[in-house]
């Protein structure tokens, strides 16, 4: 089983930042491909960052430059960084691991920023 729980999610001005927070339990490995997706009002899930190793990073392309993932494997963390907020980053985000091709999903924490 693979647990994954996220935090830092808040209400946040427009060119703010935050930075969100996923503890992730279970059958993982510092190799494990983690990422972090978000889905606004009205809308599909999109991929905002994905992480396939330490050297492979993935982003969308409306926060390049702008958001950051990252992990501490030896505390089982993974975060995205997030800077330049705008308001139509506003979404639940949501942390995503996959292990041997199963997806496995935290239940996520609301970003809202204001204008």
């Amino acid at each position: 089983q693979v647990q994954l729980v996220e935090s830092g999610g808040g209400l946040v001005q427009a060119g703010g930042s935050l930075i969100l927070s996923c503890v992730v339990t279970g059958r993982v490995f510092s190799t494990t491909p983690v990422g972090w997706y978000r889905q606004a009002p009205g809308k599909e899930r999109e991929l905002v960052a994905r992480m396939i190793s330490l050297l492979s990073k993935n982003y969308t392309e409306s926060v390049k430059g702008r958001f950051t993932i990252f992990r501490d494997n030896a505390k089982n963390m993974v975060y995205l960084q997030m800077n330049k907020l705008k308001p139509e980053d506003t979404a639940v985000y949501y942390c995503n691991a996959v292990v041997y091709g199963q997806d496995f999903w935290g239940k996520g924490t609301l970003v809202t920023v204001s204008t």
